[in-house]
């Protein structure tokens, strides 16, 4: 860090502090050179999440829509807010992961993963919206699939 006084690029840590509610650190520096104290903060830089659509477009990454998408598959089935929650924060935190930008099948699949360990019937909605289901067929086939799923991670 260097001086704000006279450039030096030697200081010296004296105190460190939450502050912000645990959002950031406070230091007090001091420099070796001139003597001069100064305070700094030290933050989290929160990478940005964006979403590339299907069609081309780029848009920043919205938990609330993916919980809008999640609440209206797991809708009157024993799936509490507080698990909805936690599902929210384990994709998004996965996706994070990955990088800044992420593709909405990306973001759709980690859904699906989630609701298959949770709610079967939770799944089969949300892959019914997802995948463009047009008839019985589709939900014959996803159910093959998630059978199979199933059975290989229970084994």
């Amino acid at each position: 860090m260097h001086c704000p006084s006279c450039s030096f690029d030697d200081t010296k840590v004296i105190d460190s502090r939450l502050s912000e509610e645990g959002g950031a650190i406070r230091r007090r520096r001091s420099c070796t050179q001139c003597g001069y104290r100064f305070t700094t903060y030290e933050r989290l830089e929160e990478v940005a999440l964006n979403v590339l659509k299907r069609g081309g477009g780029k848009q920043p990454f919205d938990r609330r829509k993916m919980m809008a998408g999640i609440q209206a598959a797991v809708k009157g089935r024993p799936v509490g807010d507080e698990m909805i929650m936690e599902i929210a924060e384990r994709i998004e935190d996965a996706l994070r992961l990955e990088g800044g930008d992420v593709t909405s099948n990306q973001v759709g699949h980690a859904v699906l993963e989630q609701l298959r360990l949770i709610d079967e019937v939770a799944y089969m909605r949300f892959a019914s919206v997802y995948k463009n289901f047009d008839d019985a067929t589709d939900f014959k086939r996803e159910l093959a699939l998630l059978k199979k799923h199933t059975s290989t991670s229970r084994v």
